[in-house]
């Protein structure tokens, strides 16, 4: 699947070198006349280096991409791979099969001769108009540092919609899956039965929800294996106090709402049965990337096992107290008991009952055993005739003890003449994680953010207040606690994956800014030419961040994959117009005059390039995963390229000037 998108992602980008090609040819046709055979080489020439370049920086970008470790790197990997081997076909196309193509199509189309002296025209009085205020006069140079300061503003308040929320950074949006699980943890010690009477009540809620296609009840053992029980371990469960229903609905194209909208809807329900029956419930969504333990999990260590269940109760209370926290569970389990019977050996020897005698007797009521076997001559195997108590009865310890044993006197004495019974705590489970004991807290995020990073940093300001029995452990984000002999908090779930990812695309985007820095270094032979081309870059911010406030999407690893893009797309039309002026600077063009030149003529090549990849990234907008990065497509290329058109003039002509 990402391996498709991957390709429908390039789809507006690997025209890009064909259109900047057959547009100059078609300008070339339209200014020189004369033979268009022997035209097409000259113009495929005047723009075959900046689009060799541009297409490399394109590449830049991507490939990078394509080291990101953690779990995401392999789901990811398709984009950078397919992208950066599909631009470097589409180059090669572009440079030996589109000239050609045009050579037998273009040639006997007729063609309108352009006005005398280009770049005459609308376009270039327009960008006359609006640049000229930033290139003569004497405010120009406090017009252009207005021009600076207003961008740097706009940067820093796109970036703010993300502090103010009202762009959700999450890892990734929840898909439109036809199934969903509902996952029980009854109280320790709690029977198989009582455990499959409240999964029927759970069900019976379930069978409320028109979008349900079927479910099966799983009581006392595991549903069969599926994609978060690969990491989450749930066909391992299988004690009479655990349960889960599997839930499917309709096909998605058969319904009005998402999974994750009929999820949301159920919960409340489901979640106040739970409560009343002192149970732990979840609605467990299929994750649309490499699963968790949990959304939110907070991993406590502490010098004493007992002491690090203490503080997980603590911490489990700040969770169920924290607004939009839901599905809260911990791994210390509730304070259940057992009971142990114990033969009194010297009532027993009095009575005349052996110790065997008596163990036997309360292992065959309660496990059963087979006592005969009956042969009817029919079947292959013998049938065994089993002793045991029925279920009602191991129900009630005094029904169980009043199971009688015969003495050597021969009289029946019953087991509780014998045996003493001693209620004592259940011993829970000690977790282990890297050789050292943890104890987890887990929980999910629904509510109006819907992003589990948002929940969790609110814990962590709780937490860094202190607990309310005085603890003020130590928070970890990265790596486990170097002291096991110290309180700490290392919190996991899908931050981890969420640091890992953007950490190593972080990485990527400042590795692609490197190589496109030198790519431009060695074609412009200079150190600050590349900055004023890869000025650009930052703008993109301006478009991407406001479109996803504008459109209610989250910023997730695809916008960033987006963003990443971006850097190259946007410096391919940098290329283009600094290209052009030096070109026509070296004709001896003003400067000034070069630059209106460049952005009204260069301005078609740019839109339509411009154009195709925002209409490519249309037909991934309605995906529920790679809905982040149609978005940073669309908006960002949409404003940076407005904005380069003036801005990356302006900043060239200010960089000559000075020289």
């Amino acid at each position: 699947r990402v391996s498709l998108f991957a390709l429908i992602f390039s789809i507006g980008i690997l025209v890009d070198d064909a259109i900047v090609i057959v547009e100059n040819i078609h300008r070339r046709r339209q200014l020189d006349g004369g033979n268009f055979l022997e035209l097409i080489p000259r113009a495929v020439d005047e723009v075959g280096g900046p689009t060799i370049l541009a297409t490399f920086t394109v590449i830049a970008a991507l490939l990078p991409m394509a080291f990101v470790t953690g779990l995401m790197g392999p789901y990811m990997s398709p984009i950078p791979i397919n992208a950066s081997m599909g631009m470097v076909i589409s180059l090669a196309v572009a440079l030996v099969f589109t000239p050609w193509l045009s050579g037998r199509l273009l040639a006997s189309v007729p063609h309108g001769a352009a006005p005398a002296g280009e770049p005459a025209g609308r376009l270039h009085d327009r960008f006359g108009r609006l640049m000229r205020p930033f290139l003569e006069g004497t405010h120009a140079r406090r017009s252009r540092h207005r021009l600076y300061l207003g961008l740097l503003l706009a940067i820093l308040l796109a970036v703010g919609l993300a502090v103010v929320k009202l762009v959700v950074l999450k890892m990734l949006p929840f898909d439109n899956k036809s199934e969903f699980q509902v996952v029980l943890d009854m109280p320790e010690g709690t029977p198989v039965e009582q455990t499959g009477s409240v999964l029927a009540e759970l069900a019976r809620v379930i069978e409320t929800v028109p979008e349900v296609r079927d479910y099966q009840v799983y009581a006392g053992t595991a549903a069969p294996i599926n994609f978060n029980g690969l990491v989450r371990q749930y066909y391992l469960r299988s004690g009479p106090e655990q349960g889960d229903i599997q839930v499917n609905l309709v096909d998605k194209h058969e319904r009005d709402r998402a999974s994750h909208a009929i999820a949301l809807d159920v919960r409340p329900a489901l979640a106040a049965i739970g409560r009343r029956h002192g149970a732990s419930l979840q609605v467990v969504e299929v994750p649309p990337g490499p699963p968790v333990q949990a959304p939110i999990v907070a991993e406590i260590y502490g010098p004493l096992y007992d002491a690090q269940q203490a503080v997980a109760r603590e911490l489990r209370a700040l969770f169920d107290a924290t607004p939009d926290i839901i599905d809260v569970d911990d791994s210390a389990g509730s304070s259940a008991t057992r009971w142990s019977v114990a033969v009194d050996r010297q009532k027993a020897a009095l009575l005349g009952v052996s110790q065997a005698d008596a163990v036997r007797a309360l292992a065959v009521g309660l496990r059963g055993q087979d006592a005969a076997f009956v042969h009817e001559g029919r079947e292959r195997r013998p049938i065994p005739v089993r002793v045991e108590l029925p279920a009602a009865a191991k129900a009630s310890l005094d029904r169980v003890l009043a199971l009688e044993v015969r003495s050597r006197s021969g009289q029946l004495v019953p087991l509780s003449e014998i045996t003493r019974v001693d209620e004592l705590p259940w011993d829970g489970a000690i977790y282990h994680k890297d050789l050292l004991p943890v104890t987890f807290v887990t929980g999910d995020m629904a509510g109006a953010l819907d992003s589990p990073l948002y929940g969790m940093f609110d814990l962590v300001g709780q937490v860094g207040e202190g607990l309310p029995s005085g603890i003020r452990p130590g928070q970890l984000f990265i790596s486990s606690p170097g002291d096991p002999n110290q309180f700490a908090i290392k919190w996991d779930g899908e931050w981890q994956i969420t640091y890992e990812t953007f950490r190593d695309m972080g990485l990527a985007y400042s590795v692609g800014l490197v190589l496109i820095y030198l790519l431009i270094v060695a074609q412009f032979r200079s150190y600050l030419m590349p900055l004023i081309i890869m000025a650009p870059i930052p703008l993109t911010i301006i478009g991407v961040m406001p479109g996803h406030a504008l459109l209610g999407a989250q910023f997730t690893a695809t916008s960033m994959i987006g963003m990443i893009a971006l850097a190259g797309i946007i410096v391919r039309n940098s290329i283009l117009l600094v290209d052009f002026i030096d070109a026509e600077v070296a004709r001896g063009q003003p400067l000034q005059e070069a630059v209106v030149s460049a952005a009204a003529i260069r301005a078609r090549p740019i839109a339509l390039t411009a154009l195709a990849a925002i209409s490519g990234a249309f037909f991934i907008l309605d995906d529920p995963i790679f809905n982040g990065l149609a978005v940073a497509l669309i908006f960002g290329i949409l404003v940076s390229t407005m904005l380069t058109l003036v801005v990356i003039p302006v900043f060239y002509f200010a960089y000559r000037s000075r020289q």
